[in-house]
C-alpha cells in the first residue's frame, strides 16, 4: 500500500459505535458530523463499519453532513429480533432516529440494504428527503450459487476459532486474489486497486468481513432467505427523490433491479455504469461521488 492509500485509509476511520436503546431493542450505530443527516445502510456480511464505509465512499467530502451508520438487525451488535423483515427494519430506523433526535434523513443503501431503505421511504416519507440506492436489491432476489457456496464456507470458518483471522492475513498478503472475486476485468481491477482512495476503501470492505465474522452471519442468512420471497414493492408510490446507481454487469443483483426502480419511481434518476459489477461504487468511485454529491446538494433541506 502506498503513502496515499495509507493516508486515505486513516481519513476513513470510523467513530466508536454505541448501542442505542429503542422500543424494538438495541441498535448499534456510529454517528458523526453536523448538518443534514445521511442514514447509511450496509449490505450482506456487513455491520456499522460497512455502513460507515458506504457513506465515506459516497461522500468525497463529508463536511456539512451528519452520518448515522447502523448495524442492521442480525449484524454485529444489533439483535435480529429488532427486525427480521425489511418493513420491520424500516420502522426500527425510525425508532433509532427518534432516539437520536433526528427528524429527517437521506437514506443511502447498498446491495442487501436496499429493501429496508425502500420500505423506509415508503413507510416514513415525511422523514426521508432523498434516497440513494447503490447496486441495491429492490425486489425478489435468488442468491447466486457462487454467493451461496461462499456463505457456506463462511459459516464453517466461523465455527473454527482463529480461522477467520488466518484467512484475513492471507487476503492481506494477496489483494489481487481477493479483488478478483468481485472485479472480473483485470484492467478495471488493477485501476481500482491502484486508485489512491478506491483501493483503500475496497480493501477495508473486503477485509472487514473477517472481523467478528460469526456476528455478521445471522443477518446475512436472514436477508438471503427473506429476499427469495419478497413481494413486489409499490415503487410507484415513492414520494422522495431517488438516485439509482448500478452496474450493467452486476452478477449479484442484476441491473433489472435498478431499471425497475428507475422506471417506476416518479422522481428517480438512473446512473447506469457500463461494465460496472456489484462493486461499481469502488471501480467507478470518482464518477459516482460526483453524481451523488450533485444529487444530495440538490435535495438537502
Amino acid at each position: 500500500m502506498n503513502s496515499c492509500q495509507r493516508r486515505a485509509g486513516q481519513s476513513l476511520a470510523e467513530p466508536p459505535a454505541t448501542r442505542i436503546s429503542t422500543p424494538r431493542g438495541p441498535v448499534e450505530c456510529a454517528v458523526a458530523g453536523e448538518g443534514p443527516t445521511i442514514l447509511a445502510l450496509h449490505g450482506g456480511m456487513g455491520g456499522h463499519d460497512q455502513s460507515w464505509l458506504l457513506a465515506r465512499s459516497l461522500l468525497a467530502d463529508p463536511q456539512g453532513y451528519r452520518i448515522v451508520a447502523p448495524s442492521r438487525p442480525g449484524y454485529l451488535g444489533t439483535p435480529l429480533r429488532v427486525g427480521r423483515a425489511p418493513e420491520d427494519q424500516a420502522d426500527a430506523y425510525a425508532d433509532l432516529l427518534d432516539a437520536l433526535g433526528i427528524p429527517t434523513v437521506a437514506v443511502a443503501a447498498v446491495s442487501a440494504g436496499g429493501p429496508s431503505a425502500l420500505q423506509f421511504a415508503l413507510r416514513h416519507p415525511a422523514r426521508c428527503w432523498g434516497l440513494v440506492l447503490v447496486s441495491a436489491c429492490s425486489g425478489r432476489l435468488e442468491t447466486p450459487p457462487a454467493i451461496v457456496a461462499r456463505l457456506r464456507v463462511m459459516r464453517l470458518v466461523a465455527l473454527v476459532p482463529g480461522l477467520a483471522a488466518i484467512m484475513r492475513r492471507r487476503a492481506e498478503w494477496n489483494p489481487q486474489n481477493l479483488a478478483r472475486r468481485s472485479i472480473a476485468d483485470p484492467l478495471i481491477r488493477e485501476r481500482t486497486l491502484n486508485h489512491p482512495v478506491a483501493g483503500a476503501l475496497l480493501r477495508a470492505l473486503q477485509l472487514g468481513i473477517f472481523d467478528r465474522l460469526r456476528q455478521r452471519l445471522p443477518g446475512t442468512i436472514n436477508d438471503t432467505t427473506r429476499f427469495a420471497g419478497l413481494d413486489a414493492y409499490p415503487i410507484e408510490r415513492l414520494a422522495v427523490p431517488v438516485l439509482v446507481v448500478h452496474g450493467k454487469a452486476d452478477r449479484v443483483v442484476s441491473f433489472a433491479h435498478a431499471e425497475a426502480v428507475a422506471g417506476q419511481a416518479p422522481h428517480a434518476a438512473l446512473m447506469a455504469i457500463e461494465n460496472g459489477e456489484h462493486v461499481a461504487l469502488f471501480t467507478h468511485l470518482d464518477e459516482v461521488r460526483t453524481r451523488a454529491a450533485r444529487f444530495l446538494a440538490q435535495h438537502r433541506p
